[in-house]
């Protein structure tokens, strides 16, 4: 009954905003002398506010139409390698000049409310020395009914048929909430000794064991029985959505929540974006509707996927208590014996406490230490994990080595060169009593020049074997040719 009275809101709010729009267009004509006084400014930014906070915003695109490659400025084009009922998978074609053995990552983004293309600042600095794939996650709402529910097991065996479209010679990233998926994945393809599981796997601000360094996202979840969240937070989609009477975790919900966190810094946005309208900074006003595009814009969850997450993953513990389920198989986490594991957290995440993702290295039993890494970053927020400068400057070439690295090992691409990071995240983890950055031998050694032979038959994917001109990749056992670094 919610969505459909926030449905009927939004009718019945249509007339008022079209004649918002109207009078804002009025105001802003510069033919007419009043748009050119205080008055018309004032009538011009209040009709533009009035629009914008009752408005849907659609699905932002990834605007990622090039990127500077070797100095070299090519293009880059969306193209959906696979499409299944929830999600497409999207490979990010460079059109390069020539070929280059560059790493392919598939980016896990986080189904969680927002789309796909809040990663769009990782997928944009992968994007010169990478092959980028990403999981776009599709609205529920429009998702018919004939094509069943979606719950954990169903994005692990996503994320497992993803990889095996894509082949052997790739590395995962995910950030936040699909760590877990991502984890189980990888633990069912180790012990199939599935050919196509990946080099590596990133899992950055991950919860993997919510018992650790515990936020107020975690304290609420234990506070509320399931009973609790059923009633308050899903709801049957309404016709005339494709994917009318679906249960879901609604968008608009869901923007409630983020809004709830933080309610005076957005009303103080919104205040401010009013005032730069009625002062004439447009440089301002452009970067609040830059911001608020992406926020605004949210997607509703399967109820299913939603469900068994807050249970399983932040009430129970079931993959840190070894007893976490996908299907009718037990997810042994001590399988994964040769995908490199890195764990980066960020010193002031709010959403997932340090340690959390952390957590991980304690299941991987079956690990050597020349596949692990963690990292702390200082000063570094949920967001600024994985985008901003400091994903950039210190957080990536980290990454980067390391998936080269882990490449490497499993008979891929160039060996990598010893590389020194950290200077600064080294001082500033000094200075809040973090200790030392810990750093595996894989990511901080030249790896032994006789290349690993790996296992399984070093069949490539789908998707690997029609890559974009200029893209070379590798299967098991080729030569490499010699050491590149990362730059």
């Amino acid at each position: 009954m919610l969505y459909h009275i926030h449905e009927f809101n939004h009718h019945a709010m249509t007339p008022m905003r079209m004649m918002a729009q109207a009078v804002n267009m009025l105001a802003t004509n510069p033919l007419l002398p009043t748009s050119h006084t205080g008055l018309g400014r004032t009538v011009a930014a209040g009709t533009d506010v009035f629009e914008r906070i009752t408005r849907k915003y659609p699905k932002p695109d990834f605007g990622l139409a090039e990127t500077v490659v070797d100095g070299q400025l090519v293009g880059v084009r969306e193209r959906i390698v696979e499409h299944k009922p929830f999600c497409n998978l999207i490979h990010f074609e460079r059109d390069l000049p020539e070929e280059r053995d560059d790493p392919a990552v598939l980016v896990v983004a986080a189904l969680s409310g927002h789309y796909a293309t809040l990663m769009r600042g990782t997928v944009q600095a992968l994007l010169p020395e990478h092959e980028v794939y990403i999981t776009d996650w599709l609205n529920a709402r429009d998702v018919a009914l004939w094509h069943g529910e979606f719950d954990m097991a169903s994005y692990v065996n996503y994320l497992i048929e993803f990889m095996e479209v894509l082949g052997p010679d790739t590395s995962m990233l995910a950030v936040c909430q699909p760590g877990v998926p991502v984890l189980c994945a990888n633990a069912l393809m180790s012990e199939d000794d599935n050919p196509n599981r990946p080099n590596a796997m990133v899992l950055m601000g991950s919860p993997i064991d919510t018992r650790m360094g515990k936020t107020a996202v975690n304290l609420f979840a234990e506070s509320k029985d399931m009973s609790w969240f059923r009633r308050r937070f899903i709801q049957t989609v309404p016709a005339p959505y494709m994917g009318a009477g679906r249960s879901v975790y609604p968008g608009f919900l869901q923007l409630g929540g983020f809004m709830a966190m933080n309610v005076e810094r957005h009303m103080d946005a919104h205040r401010d974006y009013f005032n730069h309208l009625v002062e004439g900074d447009g440089d301002s006003a452009a970067a609040h509707r830059k911001f608020y595009d992406e926020y605004l814009s949210v997607m509703d969850m399967p109820a299913a996927f939603y469900l068994e997450t807050i249970e399983r993953v932040f009430k129970e513990h079931h993959l840190p208590e070894g007893r976490m389920m996908i299907g009718d198989r037990l997810v042994k986490p001590e399988a994964i014996t040769d995908v490199g594991l890195m764990t980066v957290e960020g010193e002031k995440d709010d959403i997932t406490g340090l340690g959390q993702t952390e957590a991980a290295h304690g299941m991987l039993t079956g690990l050597s230490a020349k596949h692990r890494e963690h990292m702390v970053c200082p000063g570094v927020g949920h967001y600024g994990i994985f985008n901003g400068r400091r994903w950039r400057e210190m957080i990536l070439p980290r990454v980067a080595t390391f998936i080269r690295a882990q490449r490497a090992q499993r008979g891929f691409g160039p060996k990598a060169r010893s590389q020194v990071f950290g200077s600064e995240i080294t001082t500033l983890a000094e200075a809040r009593g973090l200790g030392q950055m810990e750093v595996a031998p894989a990511a901080a050694t030249a790896v032994n020049g006789k290349a690993a032979t790996g296992k399984g038959d070093g069949t490539r994917g789908k998707a690997a074997a029609s890559s974009s001109k200029g893209t070379k990749r590798r299967t098991i056992g080729e030569s490499a040719p010699e050491a590149v670094g990362v730059h």
